[in-house]
Parts: C-alpha cells; structure tokens; sequence
C-alpha cells in the first residue's frame, strides 16, 4: 500500500474515493493514530495528516514514531511526504516544487528512533541516500506526466538539499546564511525524524516539496502570510493531481496496493 503524509496545504487528496478510515493503537501514543484511506479503481491509499485533523500540531510535537508505526501496521510499504518549505537556492522560488535527495537535520529533542529501548544488540541503518532514488524517478515522471495535462505549467528542482530545523517559528537570516554555507536548498522543519524512521522500518520513502516563500534574508521583501497561504492552496491542487496519475502510472501497472 503507499501512503501519503500531508503536510501544509495538502488537507485531503482530490481525484479519490472516500474509502473509510483506520483508528490504529501504537506503542508510542496513549492516542491513536488516524489514517484516512481512498480509493482510485481498484488502489487503495493511506492519507495521514502530519498536523492533525485541525492543523493544530506544531512541527516539533508531531509523534513521528506513532505516525510512522501506524503507516507500518497496516502494510504500508511506500510513502510519498509533502510539505511546505522556504527557498534558499534561486531555483527554488516560490511556487516550485522541489524533490530533495539528500537532508541535513537541525531539529532536537525528537524522539528520532525505534531502537533506543529494551534493544538485543545496538542497531545502526545506513542513511547514507534517505530518500529511495526509485521512488523519486517514479514521482517526478508523474509531475512531468501531470505538468504536461495542466494549463498552469509547474517548474521542478529535481534533486536538492533539505535544511529540517525545529520550528515552530521561522529562521532568522544569519540562521539561513548558515544553512546556505551548509548546502542546503530549502528549509522546512518535518521530514527528520520522519524520513530516518521509515528508513528503519525498511519503507521507500520520497518526498515532494512546495516552496511557499524564499528563505529569510533571501531577498529583500517582507513575509507575506496571506501569500504563502494562496500558493500552499493553489499547490496542493496540482500535488493532488501528481498523486493521482502517480497511483496510475504506477501502482495499476504494478498491481500493487490493492484491496
């Protein structure tokens, strides 16, 4: 089954059936975690809301190992995460889509592991690419394939560094001038621990990023909240419609994620 984790903008995924919703226990939360599943023909997909329902769960209190378990307990077996970010590098201005290959982590205080208790023996995962280069290839051939039928062509940054810092509040521009010198690409602040604990529970996992704003101190203009709000809308359209023809490129030609 392949899920999709939405981030800010993406509050459901157009083009798909309601197909009822999963309420599953974890061992990392007294809650549980809600996956939403639709379906498209004879595909099924799982859709969690990194934030919550309300969008009221702030990057650094988001239970990543409850989200991810729960992904795992029903036989997810790729993910697909989406998320809102700011521009560092001038090929990712705003309203462009990036698919980042490599990350740096700047986030703390995160439970960012499955093997840190009751452990037989210390377990390493190799890190080395966190994001599955197949499933990457596969997305982007959906954005072209989408970008192609749709009147409002989209540009991509194919490949890139994502800077996850711990939210929630912005950076400050020396903080991005670091990150800059660091290599990164674009800032956001949820794909760590996210993309490192599908690593360990042996998930492909990629993600396609909307950029909603440069950077701070990247150029010399004021943030625009009401903005960054209409591109995170106006994107979500077009990641839903890369969504969908990826299921149809894809998963029917496979047969995979069935019912």
């Amino acid at each position: 089954m392949l899920a999709i984790i939405g981030g800010t903008g993406l509050e459901e995924i157009k083009g798909f059936k309601d197909a009822g919703f999963k309420r599953i226990a974890t061992p990392f939360s007294k809650s549980r975690v809600i996956i939403e599943l639709y379906s498209q023909n004879s595909n099924t997909i799982a859709f969690l809301r990194r934030h919550g329902k309300q969008h009221n769960i702030p990057p650094h209190k988001i239970n990543y190992r409850a989200n991810i378990w729960a992904l795992h307990a029903i036989g997810v077996k790729e993910i697909i995460a989406t998320n809102a970010v700011g521009g560092i590098n001038p090929e990712a201005f705003p309203d462009s889509f990036i698919l980042p290959d490599q990350l740096i982590d700047y986030s703390y205080d995160r439970h960012s592991t499955f093997y840190d208790e009751n452990l037989e023996h210390v377990t390493h995962i190799d890190f080395s690419v966190p994001f599955t280069e197949e499933l990457r290839q596969a997305l982007k051939s959906s954005f072209h394939f989408s970008n192609g039928n749709s009147t409002k062509k989209r540009t991509l940054m194919n490949g890139g560094v994502y800077g996850c810092t711990q939210g929630p509040r912005l950076e400050t521009a020396a903080e991005i001038r670091r990150l800059h010198n660091d290599g990164c690409d674009v800032v956001g602040m949820t794909l760590m621990p996210e993309a490192a604990l599908a690593r360990e529970l042996g998930f492909k996992y990629a993600a396609l990023s909307l950029c909603v704003n440069w950077a701070a101190g990247v150029k010399d203009e004021k943030l625009d909240m009401e903005k960054i709000k209409s591109i995170a809308e106006d994107g979500s359209e077009f990641t839903s419609q890369v969504i969908c023809d990826f299921v149809t490129l894809n998963y029917s030609k496979k047969g995979l994620a069935r019912d």
